[in-house]
């Protein structure tokens, strides 16, 4: 049973830390999926597991055994880069051998295992061809048979769809999930920048931010259920609308108000010691519904319309120093810009998040 357990691993550059303390159990047959902004430190965690980088502190767990001084090619990790990183003089053939030729391998054994990889990833009819021949998501394809052949403990996946053009990532992404869905037990580490490929591809995700972990949770866990506002507003798309409020009434359902005096119940339990004090109201832009009623969450002007089919995106206006409302609208919807609109949201997809940006489900 493949896992891995980090605990407290940290890294520095001289003075310069780039990842604290960070803690995470993965287990066998998980596909977790590293995010977060550039230079919040994902590719260098990925490459301290693949023993790339030395680690700093704390310890790296495979199968229960650290491997901290484990060299990379000893820990059973195949690791598919960015880059390709084929051989251009290689076949398709000769490069997805290669790692068994150098084992040692017979060529039973290799040509097995090549032509079953071949045979997964539909790259059999390529075998002959050189790297120079095939279009980007072949080469990648290839990639991702070389390190399929050496039957590794583990795959890394360093953000290898960013090279390939719109469609194309499309397409090779439901090629990683049906990959993963063929092989339940392997236990594979996704680095991406995009949050698409988080939330189709991950069994859990770990969001990283300045070299911390965010949060560490199911897709689903992460946009239902952020721990703060920095999560709430990375996962989904457009970002979670923050807007302020005031806490009116505490307990079991807060009532807040908004300074354009909105206002909302938020089925999430608060403190009289809340009462009076600013927080900020979370709400996804595609729980926001347009209202005529004087029940509603805030009011705001149209800026911008992007008719989409089958959505209406609204921009509005930035007002009492709150940056500008973004609501996702289903359908086609007659809105000019200029137009001024009362906009609610159900209850149960409200958010609350203190003045430290922390999430109230999680105080």
């Amino acid at each position: 049973m493949t896992s891995l357990s980090l605990k407290d691993v940290s890294k520095s550059y001289g003075t310069v830390e780039v990842l604290r303390n960070i803690n995470l159990e993965i287990e066998q047959g998980e596909l977790i999926v590293f995010v977060g902004p550039s230079g919040c430190g994902k590719s260098t965690l990925l490459r301290m597991i693949a023993g790339l980088e030395r680690i700093t502190g704390g310890t790296l767990e495979i199968d229960d055994m650290v491997v901290n001084d484990v060299p990379p090619a000893q820990r059973g990790i195949a690791m598919v880069f960015q880059s390709y990183a084929l051989y251009p003089h290689m076949t398709v053939y000769d490069n997805m051998a290669f790692a068994l030729k150098l084992a040692g391998k017979s060529k039973d054994e290799i040509d097995t295992a090549v032509r079953a990889a071949a045979d997964r990833l539909q790259l059999t009819q390529y075998l002959d061809r050189l790297p120079k021949a095939l279009s980007g998501g072949q080469r990648q394809r290839v990639a991702i048979g070389r390190s399929i052949v050496r039957d590794p403990k583990v795959f890394l996946f360093d953000e290898p769809l960013s090279n390939l053009d719109a469609a194309l990532r499309v397409a090779t992404r439901i090629e990683i999930a049906q990959l993963k869905e063929s092989m339940p037990d392997s236990t594979m580490i996704y680095v991406t920048h995009d949050q698409v490929e988080a939330m189709t591809l991950a069994s859990r995700i770990v969001v990283l931010h300045g070299g911390d972990v965010e949060q560490f949770g199911a897709p689903l866990d992460l946009y239902e259920r952020p721990a703060n506002t920095f999560v709430a507003q990375f996962i989904g798309s457009p970002a979670m609308n923050l807007v302020e409020a005031t806490v009116k009434v505490a307990g079991g359902q807060t009532s807040v108000v908004m300074s354009d005096g909105g206002h909302a119940d938020v089925p999430i339990a608060s403190t009289d010691a809340d009462v009076g004090k600013t927080v900020k109201l979370g709400v996804r832009p595609e729980d926001l519904v347009l209202t005529e009623s004087d029940d509603y969450l805030v009011t705001a002007e149209v800026e911008i319309v992007e008719a989409l089919g089958e959505t209406t995106v609204l921009y509005f206006k930035a007002q009492n120093g709150n940056p500008g409302l973004i609501a996702k609208l289903p359908g086609i919807h007659e809105i000019k810009r200029g137009t001024k609109v009362r906009l609610t949201a159900a209850e149960e997809k409200l958010h609350l998040f203190d003045a430290d940006g922390k999430s109230f489900l999680y105080r």
